[in-house]
């Protein structure tokens, strides 16, 4: 009864992984490049925005140049994702900044 199972699963994964592969090879259309560089446009407009209030965080800027490196490697589908994530850290700096402009500080963390 297991080999049966472990045989229907090892198929299964096998039929999946051939499906993926067209996407796959797909990946460096001129369309989903132009989305990529437009979303690597979007994270580096948001991590101005947060470094404007002076909430940019430590790792944006390293992340859109590694985005920006995958897509010139050809790797589209990871400069996405990587684009993504930087432009959701902008948009949270951002946030976390102007959400704490009025922030007090207790006087025993003053110096």
């Amino acid at each position: 009864m297991r080999i049966k199972s472990f045989l229907q699963f090892t198929i299964a994964a096998l039929l999946l992984g051939a499906s993926l592969t067209p996407v796959l090879a797909a990946d460096a259309t001129d369309s989903n490049v132009a989305k990529a560089q437009q979303m690597i446009e979007k994270a580096e407009a948001a991590r101005k925005q947060a470094a404007s209030v002076d909430g940019e965080w430590r790792d944006t800027g390293k992340i859109i140049d590694e985005a920006k490196a995958e897509l010139a490697k050809g790797q589209v589908v990871t400069a996405m994702k990587l684009a993504a994530e930087a432009h959701k850290q902008g948009v949270l700096g951002y946030q976390q900044a102007v959400s704490q402009r009025e922030l007090k500080m207790p006087s025993y963390l003053h110096y």
